[in-house]
């Protein structure tokens, strides 16, 4: 018989607030590469997802990172004009919009994956192999949700 105790209220309550605090230690990493480009949260978001995948059509980056067409435009146009992120027009729909980091902004999604990429290496060396494989199933059971 399974034991369910792990999903009392309290237990979920705390998951969400570590969930979060791993966020936001995660996320704050790369500040200084962020500040020293004059970028915040959005643009980390942004330059994350476009890295992740190129070519993405403007209005699938809408609905990934789940906000509005006018919150996008702002950030977008400050990385298309400082050369982080090109844009081109799609090959079956001329009105797509299709986003690529540009060589500069790989090298800046670079910088910020590696800051990044040394906390979760700790926290990886520090659990088993099924620890990990677990934590990622969990997480995109997550996502799917």
């Amino acid at each position: 018989m399974h034991n369910f105790l792990y999903l009392r209220e309290n237990n979920i309550k705390e998951i969400i607030e570590l969930m979060l605090e791993a966020y936001t230690n995660s996320y704050s990493d790369p500040y200084d590469i962020l500040k020293k480009n004059s970028f915040g949260k959005a643009h980390h978001r942004l330059i994350c997802t476009v890295d992740a995948n190129p070519g993405i059509k403007v209005a699938d980056l809408i609905k990934k990172l789940k906000i509005t067409k006018q919150s996008l435009s702002r950030v977008l146009q400050e990385l298309i004009k400082k050369e982080i992120i090109s844009q081109s027009r799609g090959d079956s729909d001329g009105r797509q919009r299709l986003l690529h980091l540009t060589e500069k902004g790989k090298k800046v999604s670079d910088e910020i994956f590696h800051k990044q990429k040394q906390r979760i290496l700790e926290a990886f060396k520090d659990s088993d192999s099924s620890e990990v494989l677990n934590f990622k199933k969990v997480l995109k059971k997550i996502i799917a949700e």
